[in-house]
């Protein structure tokens, strides 16, 4: 069988897998905190024993290998609700979920009835030790370090929480809440900033996000048109050419 037909395919599986992935990050474009998801690619036959023309072929072009989380900052959009938190620079915030904890760049906290910190969801927002956070009556200003205080009495922490090795091995869950693999190193986060009274957005350009959506749906059906030609020259071959044999 022609490598050109493998190339193809290998073509055709990568541009269809890129745009799904295009397509939930353009559908995210206004969720706060959301992270964009960035393909990469592989080779599709990585590890040959014989090298051949067609593994060859198909190497070459490859195949989706997966996805990232994007590290780029989203636009900070002002609410004046002081316990909306952003944070500008590294980090996520650490909430405790049913599931566990998970890691989140959306600030839409509030004060629950029990005087927690919560997310929308009501699920406690966790200090810096990783300890849900209490909070007294009054008006809470927020520190550029994330500490919370009432009439100039700091009483808690806001946590804020980077990874070393980075995050390219989370999994989403959701539009913008994300666990970390098993085992991973949690710390400080390099250099960050909190925005009291503002939201993190997306870190998905709408414009851009639909220009990606074109060009991939554009090469996935370029490579959809490829396949047609050579299964039309099989069956050309298997018509014409075998029964001469």
């Amino acid at each position: 069988m022609d490598s050109g037909y493998y190339a193809a395919v290998s073509g055709w599986v990568a541009r269809a897998q890129a745009l799904d992935q295009a397509a939930a990050n353009l559908a995210n474009a206004r969720t706060p905190g959301f992270r964009a998801e960035r393909e990469y690619f592989r080779s599709y036959l990585a590890e040959q024993r014989e090298p051949s023309q067609v593994g060859q072929a198909v190497n070459e072009f490859g195949l989706l290998g997966g996805s990232q989380l994007s590290g780029a900052q989203g636009p900070m959009q002002h609410t004046g609700n002081p316990l909306d938190l952003a944070i500008e620079g590294d980090g996520f915030f650490a909430v405790q979920t049913a599931n566990g904890l998970r890691f989140t760049r959306d600030g839409s906290f509030h004060r629950s009835q029990a005087g927690l910190l919560v997310t929308a969801a009501g699920e406690p927002v966790l200090s810096h030790s990783k300890q849900s956070i209490p909070t007294p009556p009054g008006q809470i200003s927020v520190g550029a370090d994330g500490a919370l205080s009432v009439d100039g009495a700091v009483f808690a922490s806001v946590g804020v929480f980077g990874f070393p090795q980075g995050t390219q091995s989370f999994k989403a869950e959701g539009a913008n809440r994300y666990a970390a693999p098993e085992g991973a190193s949690i710390g400080a986060p390099k250099a960050y900033v909190i925005r009291q009274g503002e939201l993190e957005g997306a870190n998905q350009d709408a414009i851009q996000g639909s220009l990606d959506l074109l060009v991939m749906q554009r090469q996935a059906e370029m490579m959809q048109k490829a396949l047609m030609v050579f299964h039309t020259e099989f069956n050309k071959t298997a018509t014409e050419d075998l029964p001469k044999v």
